[in-house]
């Protein structure tokens, strides 16, 4: 007996929260014969769409025509998961799924929790959110009554990370100067700390032959927000002068086999970051598991990823990255997001001393780091398989009892009807 299951989400948004939602869709189709799988495709921000054409878009257009043509005639869902921020969570089926990337931050904001509570359960992508939502406790008093009153996470809450993807890398056209090249991909944004990134590049690298490759944008990938975000960089470079080092824009879409070619460029040397929080931190993820070093605070939902068990110390783990020292500090006013990022909540600073002398370090003791890179992909590789997290995924929506007793129920009216 499948389950009718609508998923709900930027299915085809650019962006974090659509390549989210596509993983929630891959691990629903690998059990098809469970699950009857209907799409409600949402936007995501400013974000553009996916312009790719290919098998997975095909078969979620057509998922998006069969869940219009149901729901002209009233058909009802089993369950639903809605990828998305929790202020957006509705009940709109039997069982109520709400899978989140959650917080970047130390705490959630009271509508969060409010909305939470309304689902019958939530999957996050980090133990950084599950231990944020969990964490967060907010005490009143009730108008009318003066009773008082503590808001707080009631439900199950469960993490799920990303799976590994063997892609095959397609050749970059991308002329670099130099032998050595520093890596940067993420949305221009607060969270970012961006501006930070590259000047604190310039100004230790000023007079050293290396390169520093962004793949960013202000809020989209058309042309109007390239030349916002050239305009942008341009800016900021200007302000240093004559340098030696060198800064190089990727704007716009790319495939996935695209994104694979630039991890495994040969005179792209790292990955690094300077931003306040991560929920996952998906190019953080598929540098690692592409080999590449990385550089960045160890804060956050990168956590998850980026250590490894210490074979000497039991239940321990060791950083297998170049860690930037940090402090925990309140979001910056300008950050501020009503209902989102709530302005008494924290996040990292990385420190610039520190994240300076990583930069030096790796380049000038590179085969240390890329050592503790290869480990590191071997691990990943080995634990962090698509039909493993994909199990995770689906035992997390109906856990394998369930299965069992719908199977059961299936045979039994086969039975009947034989």
């Amino acid at each position: 007996m499948r389950q009718k299951i609508i998923v709900v989400g930027p299915v085809l948004s650019q962006s974090g929260y659509g390549e989210q939602a596509r993983f929630a869709l891959r691990a629903l189709k690998s059990r098809e014969d469970i699950f009857d799988i209907y799409i409600e495709p949402i936007t995501w921000g400013r974000t553009g769409w996916i312009s790719l054409k290919n098998s997975e878009r095909e078969w979620i257009d057509e998922k998006i025509r069969k869940t219009h043509m149901y729901r002209q005639h009233n058909g009802q869902f089993d369950v639903s998961v809605q990828v998305t921020i929790p202020n957006e969570f509705k009940k709109i089926a039997n069982i109520n799924i709400g899978y989140t990337a959650g917080i970047e931050t130390t705490k959630v904001a009271p509508i969060w929790l409010q909305k939470i509570n309304e689902m019958d359960k939530i999957i996050v992508v980090s133990n950084h959110s599950k231990e944020t939502f969990e964490n967060t406790v907010y005490h009143g008093k009730h108008p009318q009554t003066g009773q008082k009153i503590m808001l707080k996470s009631q439900v199950a809450i469960d993490v799920v990370n990303y799976p590994v993807l063997d892609i095959s890398p397609e050749k970059i056209d991308i002329d670099l100067d130099y032998k050595f090249n520093y890596l940067a991909i993420s949305q221009w944004g607060p969270r970012k700390n961006f501006e930070n990134l590259i000047n604190w590049f310039i100004e230790e690298n000023y007079d050293q032959e290396v390169g520093l490759v962004l793949k960013t944008s202000v809020m989209n990938n058309s042309t109007m927000d390239k030349e916002a975000t050239a305009s942008k960089l341009r800016e900021i470079v200007s302000n240093h002068g004559d340098v030696k080092c060198k800064i190089y824009l990727i704007h716009g879409d790319m495939t996935p086999e695209e994104l694979s070619g630039l991890y495994n460029h040969p005179k792209i040397k790292c990955l690094i970051s300077t931003a306040h929080g991560e929920g996952y931190g998906l190019p953080l993820f598929e540098a690692a598991y592409n080999g590449l070093p990385v550089v960045v605070h160890g804060w956050s939902g990168q956590r998850d990823f980026l250590y490894m068990p210490d074979k000497r110390r039991e239940g321990k783990t060791r950083p297998m990255f170049a860690t930037v020292e940090y402090d925990l500090g309140n979001v910056q006013p300008h950050a501020v997001w009503k209902d989102v990022i709530v302005e008494d909540s924290q996040w990292a600073y990385p420190r610039e001393a520190s994240f300076k002398r990583r930069l030096r370090e790796i380049r000038k003791n590179y085969s240390t780091f890329k050592k503790k890179a290869t480990s590191l992909k071997k691990h990943l590789v080995d634990n962090f398989t698509e039909e493993e997290i994909y199990n995770q995924f689906v035992e997390n929506i109906i856990p394998q009892e369930d299965v069992e007793f719908l199977q059961e129920i299936e045979d039994m009216f086969e039975d009947l009807n034989a």
